[in-house]
């Protein structure tokens, strides 16, 4: 599988991450997920220290094990657990990033991050302080390069301006297209990657008609949906190719992407969106078309 540069990093990341959250908490399920993964192709695997308290770390560390060296992990921090383990908090301190990044350390069982990322990000956070933390951590060799998962365009443009971030992951999908508006230019124009995750809008793109819900998706409502993904099949589908090529192959024509990001529960899905990511990239018609029957959102909070 094809392999994109992260920003201004020294990693190299296949165009198809895999998103760990989904995996749940039975290890040899996760297992043969990973290696699933690992068969075709991908090398970037996406967890959290939030998800499942540190148990997906411990599934993604034990699965990877025999292959560190050729994987770049991706970890993120931020969202601090309550004492009564339910719920959690935010906290972008310099002192809890720092402590949190050891302890993903010690759960992923490794003496590195690759990619060490704030889990969210607001623009009343001490930013300076959370990039001193980041930049820190790096200086130590603890992590390999630092970024931030946010939607947010005032928090994006913060690190932009004061940060050395290799990447920004956020939601992006033909059914939210608010990336577009102006943050996927100014991260081209800095040299910093987007790591799409959401492609498939909730499974909504996958090319299955019962993943729509019934309250629809962001702005759009469950008719609407119907409607669009109807035009699409007339329209685009006519040539062999499925809904899943186009969703993922979407994201992948915006120049700053360097991969998409997508869960799985089973095997046969990695190899699904494996074979959607490795299909011929979309034609200037297919994205032009793609772009008239959906609609161009735009975020109405954090300006």
């Amino acid at each position: 599988m094809e392999k994109n540069r992260l920003g201004n990093s020294d990693l190299y990341v296949s165009k198809l991450g895999l998103g760990c959250m989904s995996l749940g908490t039975d290890p040899k399920k996760a297992r043969i997920i990973i290696e699933s993964a690992l068969e075709a192709g991908i090398n970037y695997f996406d967890t959290a220290d939030l998800y499942d308290h540190g148990v997906n770390e411990k599934l993604v560390a034990e699965a990877l094990k025999t292959v560190r060296d050729e994987v770049v992990i991706a970890t993120k921090a931020g969202n601090r657990w309550n004492e009564d383990g339910k719920t959690w908090r935010w906290d972008a301190s310099k002192a809890y990033i720092k402590e949190a990044a050891k302890q993903s350390l010690k759960r992923l069982g490794t003496d590195y991050i690759d990619l060490y990322q704030l889990h969210g990000g607001t623009i009343e956070d001490p930013i300076d302080e959370t990039i001193e933390a980041f930049e820190e951590l790096k200086a130590e060799g603890i992590i390999r390069a630092y970024g931030i998962s946010s939607i947010r365009p005032n928090v994006i443009r913060e690190y932009v301006k004061k940060s050395s971030i290799a990447s920004v992951m956020m939601q992006y999908s033909l059914l939210d297209r608010r990336p577009e508006e102006t943050i996927t230019t100014l991260l081209g124009e800095n040299g910093i990657s987007i790591v799409a995750r959401g492609p498939v809008a909730k499974g909504i793109l996958s090319g299955l008609p019962e993943k729509i819900p019934a309250d629809g998706y962001l702005d759009t409502g469950y008719e609407e949906i119907v409607a669009l993904l109807e035009k699409i099949k007339n329209t685009l589908l006519t040539g062999g190719r499925t809904m899943l090529e186009l969703a993922l192959q979407y994201d992948l024509a915006c120049p700053p992407v360097a991969a998409v990001v997508a869960g799985a529960s089973s095997p046969d899905q990695v190899r699904a969106n494996a074979k959607a990511v490795n299909a011929a990239p979309l034609t200037p018609e297919e994205h032009r078309l793609l772009r008239e029957l959906t609609k161009q959102n735009r975020y109405e909070a954090h300006r």
